[in-house]
């Protein structure tokens, strides 16, 4: 089982300095992974969660792939329907052979209507969206030039080039039936986000009928995100979020989710709303315990 970290790209407080003090850190901690998050028009809807200043992921992950040499740089979750998926593969593209194949594209169809409504794409159509979109950004990572007609995006003969060094592994978010099935078609891994055991459960009990129905032989890998959050005491109860608790409580989380196959792990401390937000520093004091105490004890 593999381990990364979430680097916080949102409210005030974050800066350049912020986001290389995070992808160093994952790098040299011996972090797998360092991923980053998605929004484009900071809506109020978006700005309750996520407030501005909210940094563009592609644009910083191609700054981290000059700063950094081994730590795989991804995004969790590029929502796709944003932006066009030719745009999106050269992109991605490019930031791979930046990073010499180590980009991840983590991807989803978020929430926010308002968000959507900027940009003037039909929320109600975006999961339709993001599967076509998914189609022509793999097919742009391995074909020099093709030609593609679909309900949202129809062209002949477009080049994205350069191609990247790694087709980049797509990890799929969401929890829904459709996101499922997204997995299975277009997923090298199940991304769920912030979730109970009992979902995670049930989510891979789901996602291996949707692979089975598909004829896929195996189901994508499962790679979750986790709200982590170190407390004194234990939280207790049916609704405690995976990640979440004293340091024993995470451990034996862990070990449950290598038990159900879990490949990677991401760690994300953002405590979920603005006003709990907190510096850098302490952030990265919490990760430093779980690294020390609890991922050697991991089974």
């Amino acid at each position: 089982m593999r381990f990364g970290v979430n680097i916080l790209n949102f409210t005030s407080g974050t800066t350049p300095d912020t986001l290389l003090r995070w992808a160093r850190y994952a790098e040299e901690r011996g972090f797998h992974s360092a991923m980053i998050s998605d929004h484009v028009a900071i809506t109020p809807d978006v700005a309750q969660v996520y407030p501005a200043p909210f940094y563009d992921p592609f644009t910083t992950l191609a700054w981290l792939a000059g700063q950094t040499r081994r730590v795989e740089l991804g995004t969790t979750v590029a929502i796709l329907p944003y932006r066009h998926p030719l745009h999106t593969a050269r992109v991605t593209a490019n930031i791979d052979r930046f990073s010499g194949g180590r980009l991840i594209l983590g991807v989803g169809v978020s929430w926010p209507r308002q968000e959507y409504a900027a940009l003037g794409v039909p929320f109600h159509r975006r999961g339709a969206i993001t599967d076509e979109y998914l189609e022509v950004i793999t097919r742009a990572w391995r074909e020099e030039e093709f030609s593609f007609a679909g309900e949202f995006v129809s062209f002949e003969r477009a080049a994205t080039g350069p191609l990247p060094v790694r087709v980049p592994p797509v990890w799929v978010g969401g929890a829904s039936p459709a996101a499922l099935r997204r997995a299975v078609r277009y997923g090298d891994a199940w991304h769920p986000l912030n979730q109970r055991m009992a979902d995670l459960r049930e989510g891979l009990a789901a996602l291996r009928r949707a692979a089975a129905e598909a004829g896929r032989e195996r189901p994508p890998a499962f790679a979750p995100r986790l709200p982590l959050l170190v407390t004194d005491g234990p939280i207790d109860g049916e609704d405690r979020l995976v990640g979440q608790g004293t340091l024993d409580q995470i451990r034996r989380d862990l070990d449950e989710l290598a038990e159900l196959g879990a490949e990677h792990v991401l760690f994300d401390t953002y405590p979920g709303s603005p006003d709990r937000f907190r510096p850098v520093e302490e952030d990265l004091a919490m990760l430093d315990r779980v690294v020390e105490q609890v991922l050697p004890r991991v089974a």
